[in-house]
């Protein structure tokens, strides 16, 4: 475990980068702010060192931008139609950052807090955020634990726990933007992706907000049951597509059992490097950086639109609200409990 400093915000906060390693290939830096993931170093089929994730260099791009790159995302990840929700026959106003919607629970969501560091090891770390009753507009004074470790499988295992004094929702996700070329190497199109998912949540309109509906994949441009490259169907013509000006979708993953297991794997045929997800989470939101034309990140690199993707695990876009979904509630003093593991391998 290493820290340093990483910069200050505008309000002169002094923010903190952590170095996490399993001392046999691979390293992550992450930062305080957001308790957002800033880099993963993997090495490639040529033993070669790369950062497989988009960021920046300092925390005042962070704290000004808005894809979220790396963050852990808070309360509520993802969308709440008209930005509001029902708990317990109350309900409650959010903030609407999204046009009528609310985003990644607005301006005050986890990704633009600082989080304490409670409890850090060579290969791991942990943060803690305390969020007050209705501070995001949802109810409960909670406290939430993310730890990130870097397992010997050469994984890293991103652990959640949450708990509140009031019923509540939580819907936690991490919001990193994958190249496994390496965060400056452009288009991910090349990238081969598998998800095991035969149904997705399709949207009503740009907005983003699911229809309420499963529908099957197949036959579509969402059918990743089996591998092909993520360029292979997205500028298809076709409503869902134009919506989200390429994927930016939930899946349905088809669970075999309780408990974390594999739903996703993407590979890159130049580097070598495969990724394998495995979670608890119901739901994984395919996105593919289609928003980021132009974002100056790490190394003054120019990132533009599909030089990424992300695999957001998480209860369905909504759910809180759409009763065709699993909902997301959590019940006074319960512990909210989820785990994703992204795990690096070459082949």
């Amino acid at each position: 475990m290493s820290k340093k400093t990483f910069g200050t915000t505008s309000k002169g906060v002094e923010a903190s980068l952590y170095e996490i390693s399993n001392g046999s290939g691979v390293r992550v830096l992450l930062t305080d702010y957001g308790a957002s993931v800033v880099s993963i170093f993997v090495k490639d089929k040529d033993g070669n060192e790369r950062d497989v994730i988009l960021g920046y260099d300092n925390v005042k791009s962070y704290e000004k931008e808005y894809c979220y790159f790396g963050a852990t995302v808070g309360r509520y990840a993802n969308r709440i139609s008209d930005a509001k929700v029902n708990i317990d026959g109350v309900e409650y106003k959010l903030e609407a950052n999204d046009n009528e919607n609310s985003l990644h629970s607005g301006s005050n969501g986890f990704s633009k807090r600082f989080w304490t560091v409670k409890e850090q090891k060579a290969d791991e770390i942990t943060f803690e955020i305390e969020d007050a009753d209705l501070e995001q507009g949802f109810p409960g004074n909670a406290v939430v634990d993310v730890t990130f470790k870097v397992t010997e499988e050469n994984a890293l295992a991103i652990i959640y726990n949450a708990k509140a004094d009031k019923t509540t929702t939580f819907n936690m996700t991490n919001h990193s933007y994958f190249n496994l070329n390496g965060h400056a190497s452009g288009s991910v199109y090349t990238h081969t992706l598998q998800i095991n998912a035969e149904h997705y949540t399709p949207v009503k309109d740009s907005k983003a907000i699911p229809t309420g509906e499963i529908a099957p994949v197949e036959g579509t441009p969402f059918d990743f049951t089996e591998a092909k490259p993520i360029g292979r169907d997205i500028e298809a013509n076709d409503t869902q597509l134009h919506y989200g000006s390429g994927y930016d979708h939930n899946f349905a993953i088809d669970k075999t059992a309780p408990g974390v297991e594999k739903v996703a794997t993407a590979y890159s045929p130049e580097s070598g490097i495969q990724m394998e997800v495995y979670t608890d989470c119901v739901g994984i939101q395919l996105y593919t950086a289609n928003f980021i034309v132009g974002q100056e990140g790490k190394g003054g690199v120019k990132y533009n639109n599909r030089d990424a993707f992300c695999l957001e695990t998480q209860f369905y876009p909504n759910s809180i609200n759409e009763t065709n979904f699993s909902t997301p509630v959590t019940k006074a003093g319960d512990t909210y409990h989820t785990e994703t593991d992204y795990k690096f391998s070459v082949k």
